[in-house]
């Protein structure tokens, strides 16, 4: 029986009865993907996933792919290639790409709907498959030459990485010391070493291209320090015609010098790779511009999104697990029936067992909308693009709203996935007779990649709040006001948004103080940095509790009109308990988690490290 549960019923319920998105299937630039196409986009991944998909998760788990230190190459089990192939010859990859290169229009937001099915199921085959799309910034940042590349990059399916991290530097992608030397071809020589790089080396595709962050040397005004004096290149592993795509057989200088043992996701090759140690690494500089940072950007935004969906799908899949497992456990009495004699129930029976499994089914569908309701701004974007226009609006409300994907999805699901949906199973979780202890395993990952959820807060506090002037912020912010104050149900639990609402105001002007005077007291900005994941926390349950509001709302007039079959009664009902649970169990925090931020000082920074 597979591990894989899927909750298409709310994808649908999110993206056709809360936010619309059917107005967009069918027009403008998507003109194939109508509702019935969007439909059978969902049912199908779902089969492939549940079929073909899902199974090798386990297997590449037990058995990992197999470093050879002398070959310096990479295999992976049989079981995750033929997945993998089943998945490259479904196509539904193309639904990330233009039409130009072979793709179908598609919405962002029926995209991640669809890709959360696949990232449920396996997630490194989202993670392997990662060439077509890299190939699509190529082609779109690029020069004719990179466009080129980009299409052989499609056409025959090549895998890519996106290579940033080095061994010293960490986080701090500006400390690289990787370097570039310009050739008189025009192409340029790499030498360095980077770590953590997902997907370095595999035998799932016949090559890889590498997009490298690389500080040139001996350029006029570029390579200098910080971020500012990185190039972004392409790399490949082998060799290639330029015209023609065809491999010329021979190695490129760059090498898979360690792949790491890991806790978790574990059939995802993450690799040192070495640069020109011994033989040249040959290379493009992408577009024959020096704007490495802010092209790789672009893939950086991405990967958070997806770690975000990952996060909430396996939420989603690990509390489904725990559902049907509590289902059919019969342990112990009914608290009403404490008689030795009783008869014994299952455990869906039991109180506590309740509040955990509400817990979860809040949570995880929480994080399904503040995904689907991120992706519908970049609806708004793509639309505008589109249109030959720019929606500036929904680009930074887009760009608030990422670093919140990111940490507070991944946070949200590491914690959850270990303290309810394992606990479920009692001492059998602990087990690998189940899939959640893989799961929290995976999960953890989660928090850590693409940007700890410490430097997402960062993130969202100076760069996405202040740089802004709140602006994006209070974008949002006016979208909750304008819906409580239209009225409706939920008496009670509108009011606790309103003074969850206010409480996160109160938190970010709090938080700016001390930026009026850092200039005479730099230490002030401790208090900011001691401050921002709470911030990202709170913004999370405030933005997530007016999303699961909004479908309650939805879910009652249904209740109301009447005229249900059973299982959409129960859907419905479902949504509106869980919103009332995620408002009357998250909001009630904010008040505390504003008390503390205004009571944070400068007693933790000032303490001795020997005193640690």
């Amino acid at each position: 029986m597979t591990h894989y549960q899927s909750n298409l019923r709310d994808i649908r319920f999110n993206l056709f009865e809360v936010f619309g998105r059917d107005e967009l299937l069918g027009t403008g630039p998507a003109p194939e993907m109508d509702r019935d196409t969007a439909e059978t986009a969902l049912t199908e991944l779902d089969h492939l996933c549940r079929t073909k998909l899902s199974e090798s998760l386990i297997d590449g788990d037990r058995n990992p792919p197999v470093y050879d230190p002398e070959s310096k190459t990479v295999t992976i089990p049989e079981s995750f290639k033929m997945a993998y192939k089943a998945y490259m010859d479904s196509d539904w990859w193309r639904l990330e790409l233009t039409e130009e290169l072979g793709g179908v229009g598609t919405p962002p937001s029926l995209r991640w709907a669809i890709l959360e099915l696949l990232l449920t199921a396996n997630p490194a085959i989202y993670m392997y498959s990662a060439g077509p799309k890299f190939g699509q910034l190529a082609h779109q940042l690029g020069t004719e030459r990179d466009k080129k590349i980009a299409r052989h990059m499609v056409e025959r399916q090549w895998g890519a990485t996106m290579v940033l991290t080095e061994p010293d530097a960490g986080s701090d992608v500006g400390a690289g010391r990787t370097k570039a030397w310009q050739q008189e071809d025009g192409t340029w020589r790499i030498e360095g070493v980077k770590r953590f790089i997902t997907s370095g080396e595999h035998d799932l595709t016949e090559n890889i291209m590498h997009l490298v962050l690389a500080r040139p040397v001996g350029v006029e005004g570029v390579g200098g320090p910080g971020t500012k004096g990185l190039s972004l290149f392409l790399v490949p592993k082998y060799h290639f015609d330029l015209e023609t795509g065809e491999l010329t057989g021979e190695r490129n200088g760059v090498y898979a010098t360690n792949v790491e043992k890991k806790m978790g996701i574990k059939v995802s090759s993450t690799c040192e790779l070495t640069f020109g140690d011994g033989e040249p690494a040959v290379g493009w500089l992408l577009g024959e511009v020096h704007q490495g940072i802010a092209q790789m950007f672009h893939v950086i935004e991405h990967a958070r999104m997806m770690v975000g969906t990952k996060a909430m799908a396996t939420l989603s899949t690990g509390y489904l697990n725990a559902l049907a497992y509590a289902k059919e456990r019969v342990q112990g009495a009914d608290l009403t029936t404490p008689a030795k004699d009783a008869p014994r129930v299952t455990i869906t029976h039991h109180p506590d067992v309740r509040r955990s499994l509400m817990t979860q089914k809040a949570m995880a569908e929480a994080l399904r909308m503040l995904v689907l309701y991120t992706a519908t701004q970049q609806d708004k974007v793509w639309l505008a693009e589109a249109q030959g226009r720019v929606d500036e609006s929904a680009e930074a409300v887009n760009d608030l709203l990422l670093p919140i994907v990111k940490g507070y999805c991944s946070e949200q699901a590491w914690q959850l996935l270990g303290s309810e949906s394992l606990q479920i199973f009692g001492g059998s979780g602990f087990l690998q007779d189940y899939p959640l202890e893989q799961y929290v395993r995976d999960a953890k990952i989660d928090t850590l990649y693409e940007g700890t959820t410490a430097i997402q807060g960062l993130d969202l506090f100076f760069r996405k709040i202040v740089r802004d002037r709140g602006a994006a912020i209070q974008a949002v912010s006016g979208e909750i006001e304008e819906w409580l104050e239209a009225g409706g149900p939920f008496e009670a639990e509108r009011a606790l948004l309103a003074k969850g609402a206010e409480e996160c105001g109160m938190m970010i002007a709090h938080m700016s103080g001390p930026l009026m005077k850092m200039r005479e007291h730099p230490t002030e900005v401790y208090k900011v940095g001691l401050n921002t994941t709470r911030l990202l926390i709170a913004l999370g349950d405030m933005v997530c509790a007016w999303l699961m509001l909004r479908a309650g709302e939805i879910a009652q007039a249904k209740l109301d009109e009447g005229g249900l079959d059973q299982a959409d009664h129960n859907f419905y009902a479902g949504k509106v308990a869980a919103a009332k649970w995620f408002a009357r169990t998250r909001l009630p925090r904010l008040t505390a988690e504003r008390k503390m931020a205004q009571a944070v000082n400068l007693d933790v920074m000032e303490l001795p490290e020997a005193a640690f």
